[in-house]
């Protein structure tokens, strides 16, 4: 039987039936995109391995996707509001379509059989126990009516709210506000055998308007009773009540087997305890630019499951500097932090500072066991360490980032970053982290860190840029699956799922795949394939760290590639040029033809024009412009007539592209032509439409997306 109170609730009759409702699957360069009509805002998100399922909680929904391919084997669950709660919601003034219905928030594994998910309720959290199965073949999904309780204190009352819960061993861990109009916001814990217990009520050192991100458990040690609970989130920073309204992002700690205290703090933690994450950019005046908005977490496992490493989302809340960072964390440092000075303050007038008197013991943080201490319950905590708990909860030094800077940086860009999920990858030359990061307007960067000199100074290196969403939907939900080499998104409008690499779209060539600088991908000899340790190719090459062709590739012809345009003579044009690396610099040079603009080119002409050496660089000026996707000719003159060469240089290699003949056909002439030599028929012009790039080397524009001007951005 389910541990906690249950509330018997009335729940529609369609909430335990399966629905046929059409969903909509999208399949485009390995992207697969899943919209289910009726539904919306894929905020809640849970991978099972085991089952080779991803579970979904929407708009009055819940899904279960197959983990292989997200259209495939789907059962969905309806789980609306009931029509009474609907009304009541809107009479009090709430749209009766977006405010009225049931977003679920929370979705969690609660044991081998059953799943624990809650959501709004119409202004009504309600929470649920959906049954999977106990073993894998079994084809369950469904919602036990007797089995439902009250979600107060678990989801919010508001679908706009934010909230951040973990589920250990059947024990609830949320962070959420507790009341209709979303003032009374709590770290709380449900269910479970252990009594309920809070944060301190109306108590702005405690939590200040606090927007929950994320929740993770940490053991501290091989002892359970040790095990720590963090919370992360950004409120507004009581100790900046001098510098105005100020945000500060926050990293919350409290003790798993906290009890409450016996006098004072009863069913209240008593172990919680913040500090101030920071993540800032060193300014060469001395002074720092900070990115205090945090968006999101992600929890890299390591060897040692007491250590993981913490990658985090910020952006800026500046509207005069707008930028979005990576930054990384350790818990040693994190450890540290809260090892370190209370912060305090004497009275209203003054400075917040160190505590400089006796701090009790035992040290109020640590957790009641027999690892460092005598105390078997925070019941049997002084009277002194309970009060100084409840005064004391902020800490005065914050947590730095990992070598004291963002990992990787984007600022002046019109997008932010939203969510993050991080891969492990082990490579030729060692291991990388691959991180995913996703935006606000639908795409998600593949990024790396790689070493210059030292493993001390890196680079960041942007391998790729994926529009995965076409409508441009922020990215809300992101979870990684490295048993399977997927990415699967959530967004308001649909879902995704993203393979984690696709290394044949990096050329075939030697050259090509090595200055992809994936670490998923090696050249085999034959084509760029998937790098995997454990097997050994002679003929294999990658280099990550340097990514050099010039020493891993040698023989095999590079056959540049040719085309012919026609412009006419007072008009403009546009040489389309795309190398495949986002790292590569580009350059032009031109070779006059001597051939009459009217005379047809021979391919083979074309081939020995293009491989004499006599080729010069191309002078740029307002006609001439060098941009981003190629050469824009604003103006032709007969004199522009000739062979364009576009030449890509990387790491000291360098390479032609391709070569361009242009014909320049007089004014006077154009109107004579016949089809085949229209002017216009083979004229590369820039787009307007929605420039997209494929790792290294794969655009596409499609004119039916032009509310944003071009972006080199790849969409799988």
């Amino acid at each position: 039987m389910m541990s906690g109170q249950c509330v018997h609730v009335r729940v529609p009759w369609c909430a335990l039936t399966w629905l046929g409702a059409p969903a909509d699957l999208l399949t485009f360069h390995g992207v697969r995109r899943y919209e289910l009509e009726r539904s919306c805002c894929y905020s809640s998100l849970l991978l099972d391995e085991e089952r080779g399922r991803l579970f979904v909680g929407g708009k009055n929904f819940l899904l279960s996707l197959s983990l292989d391919n997200i259209g495939k084997q789907e059962q969905k669950i309806y789980w609306p509001a009931p029509v009474d709660w609907r009304e009541e919601c809107n009479w009090a003034g709430k749209d009766i379509n977006v405010d009225c219905v049931n977003y679920v928030k929370l979705l969690h594994h609660y044991n081998r059989t059953h799943l624990y998910a809650c959501g709004t309720g119409a202004f009504h959290p309600t929470c649920a126990f959906v049954e999977v199965g106990q073993k894998m073949e079994e084809v369950v999904f469904r919602i036990n009516p007797s089995l439902m309780e009250d979600g107060k204190g678990k989801s919010p009352y508001d679908h706009r709210h934010a909230a951040a819960s973990v589920m250990i061993g059947e024990e609830l861990y949320s962070g959420v506000a507790t009341d209709l109009m979303g003032r009374d916001f709590t770290i709380f814990r449900s269910l479970g055998r252990r009594p309920s217990i809070r944060t301190e009520q109306h108590d702005s050192r405690w939590l200040n308007e606090p927007k929950f991100i994320s929740s993770f458990w940490v053991p501290e040690s091989e002892n359970p009773d040790d095990d720590k609970i963090f919370f992360f989130f950004r409120e507004t920073a009581v100790e900046a009540q001098g510098l105005g309204k100020a945000t500060y992002s926050r990293i919350g700690q409290l003790c798993r087997n906290d009890m409450g205290g016996q006098r004072s703090l009863v069913n209240k933690w008593t172990t919680f305890l913040k500090t101030r994450l920071v993540c800032s950019v060193p300014g060469s005046d001395g002074s720092d630019t900070y990115f205090d908005e945090l968006r999101d977490v992600f929890l890299l496992q390591t060897r040692d499951r007491k250590n993981p490493l913490v990658y985090t989302v910020f952006s800026t809340s500046s509207s005069v500097f707008k930028g979005s960072a990576v930054c990384l964390y350790t818990m040693n440092d994190i450890r540290r932090a809260f090892l370190g000075p209370f912060a305090h303050k004497e009275g209203p007038n003054y400075q917040w500072i160190p505590y400089q008197g006796k701090v009790p013991y035992p040290r109020p943080g640590m957790c009641p066991s027999k690892t460092f201490g005598s105390f078997e319950s925070t019941k049997g905590f002084p009277d002194v360490v309970i009060q100084f708990a409840r005064h004391h909860p902020l800490m005065f030094n914050p947590v730095y980032p990992l070598k004291g800077k963002p990992v990787f940086l984007r600022t002046n860009m019109d997008y932010s970053f939203t969510q993050i999920a991080v891969d492990r990858v082990t490579a030729a030359d060692g291991q990388y982290d691959v991180m995913f990061i996703g935006t606000d307007v639908g795409t998600v960067l593949k990024v790396i860190s790689v070493p210059k000199e030292n493993w001390e100074n890196m680079e960041e290196l942007l391998l790729e840029e994926l529009q995965v969403f076409k409508d441009s939907a922020p990215i809300i939900n992101m979870q990684i699956s490295s048993k399977r080499q997927q990415l699967y998104l959530g967004s308001e409008t649909g879902l995704a799922q993203v393979p984690l690499h696709r290394c044949s779209m990096y050329g075939k060539a030697c050259a090509e795949c090595c200055l992809a600088r994936d670490p998923y991908c090696a050249w085999d000899g034959t084509s760029c394939t998937r790098y995997l340790p454990n097997t050994k190719r002679r003929y294999r090459r990658q280099d990550v760290r340097n990514g050099d062709p010039n020493t891993l590739c040698s023989g095999g012809e590079h056959r540049v590639a040719q085309r012919k345009l026609y412009g006419v003579e007072g008009s403009s044009t546009f040489l389309e040029c795309i190398p495949k690396s986002l790292q590569a610099r580009v350059s032009w040079t031109y070779k006059k033809l001597a051939d009459s603009p009217m005379e047809e080119v021979s391919r083979a002409k074309v081939d020995a024009v293009c491989h004499l050496t006599f080729f010069q660089e191309l002078h740029l000026d307002d006609r001439v412009l060098q941009m981003d996707r190629g050469l824009l000719i604003r103006t032709i003159l007969q004199h522009d007539g000739g062979v364009y060469q576009c030449h890509a240089m990387e790491h000291g290699f360098s390479q032609t592209l391709l070569g361009i003949t242009l014909d320049v056909v007089p004014s006077s002439s154009s109107t004579s032509l016949p089809p085949s030599l229209d002017p216009f028929s083979n004229l590369d012009a820039p787009s307007n439409g929605h420039s997209v790039r494929k790792g290294r080397n794969r655009r596409t524009h499609e004119t039916k997306f032009s509310l944003r001007a071009p972006r080199s951005v790849v969409e799988w």
